[in-house]
């Protein structure tokens, strides 16, 4: 069984990549499983507060799902032409304490996906999501790419995929990323 955790980075209710993960989460193939992790509730991080308090709870929940998982999907969006600030906020606060990188991180296959508004998807945040993931030590896989383009004509107002070749190249990609993970295991 492979064991999956993909990540949203958007923290909005009806947010096109929560959509796209839900999807994902709903059409796995067959010995795949998907936990759904989240970066609700991840204070900005603050170096005082790490010395203080520690970890953040929602922190822990996530870094726990991420380093007992076989790889990890990120559907990001695409702010500004980049990274959004939430979803690279809860990435460094998972990549505190500094020693405990290599649990989550290091040779981990991590895939991106995203879905936007715009015409490209979100090229640009996952090409910025690279140098980052490469930094960290993961293993970025590059068999296939989803960028989902112009989303508000590819989900309902439920947020469920309407557009089939969108669904079938969904599909294809978990199954691709999932047969990659399989192949390091």
């Amino acid at each position: 069984m492979i064991k999956l955790v993909g990540i949203s980075g958007s923290l909005r209710n009806r947010s096109f990549n929560t959509s796209l993960l839900n999807a994902a989460a709903e059409n796995l193939p067959e010995g795949v499983t998907l936990i759904k992790g989240t970066i609700s509730g991840i204070p900005l991080y603050d170096g005082d507060l790490e010395a203080s308090e520690g970890i953040p709870e929602a922190v822990t929940v996530l870094k726990r799902q991420m380093a007992e998982a076989d790889g990890v999907i990120l559907f990001t969006p695409e702010y500004n032409n980049s990274i959004p600030g939430v979803f690279k906020n809860a990435i460094d606060w998972i990549s505190r304490p500094h020693p405990e990188i290599s649990d989550v991180f290091k040779g981990r296959p991590f895939a991106i996906a995203g879905a936007s508004p715009g015409n490209y998807g979100t090229l640009l945040s996952q090409n910025a999501w690279l140098s980052v993931l490469h930094t960290l030590g993961a293993e970025a896989w590059s068999g296939k790419r989803l960028m989902v383009g112009n989303a508000g004509k590819v989900f309902d107002a439920d947020g469920r995929i309407t557009d089939e070749a969108i669904a079938k190249r969904l599909g294809d990609f978990v199954a691709g990323f999932a047969e990659f993970v399989r192949a390091k295991g």
